[in-house]
């Protein structure tokens, strides 16, 4: 179910290049990234939690907190192409000026960076990928 929620997502995006993909801020693609981490995890509770909305929110808080996302980055480290790595590294280092109210700046700079290259990947329309680290993310 969750590749085809990726693939009909996809289908709306222009055709990005790698240079196109690269060329967009860290942020950018955080922004887009967060979208679809977020439409991934719902739609994995949907299918697999017969629980009220309030109760799949709060299992959805668990994957999408910066301090979860920043230990999964962590935990994907040894599974991420060089390229992939670069994204993160980008995305952690990104100016955002924003302070974090929920979260240490540390974990929020490394979240920033898991959904960067989350938003990299879709825009980049290399769903497999996306759903093969999802698969790592949802059997931790």
């Amino acid at each position: 179910m969750e590749d085809n929620i990726l693939d009909r997502l996809t289908a709306l995006n222009k055709k990005w290049t790698l240079r196109d993909a690269k060329m967009l801020s860290p942020l950018q693609l955080a922004y887009i990234g967060d979208s679809v981490y977020e439409v991934l995890v719902r739609t994995y509770l949907i299918n697999t939690k017969d629980i009220s909305v309030h109760e799949l929110h709060k299992e959805a808080i668990k994957f999408v907190k910066a301090k979860a996302q920043a230990d999964i980055v962590f935990s994907l480290e040894d599974k991420l192409t060089e390229e992939e790595k670069t994204i993160v590294k980008r995305g952690r280092n990104a100016k955002s000026g924003t302070i974090p109210k929920n979260a240490s700046l540390h974990d929020y700079k490394y979240a920033t960076g898991f959904e960067a290259l989350i938003g990299f990947l879709y825009l980049l329309e290399r769903n497999d990928r996306i759903m093969e680290l999802f698969k790592y993310i949802i059997e931790e």
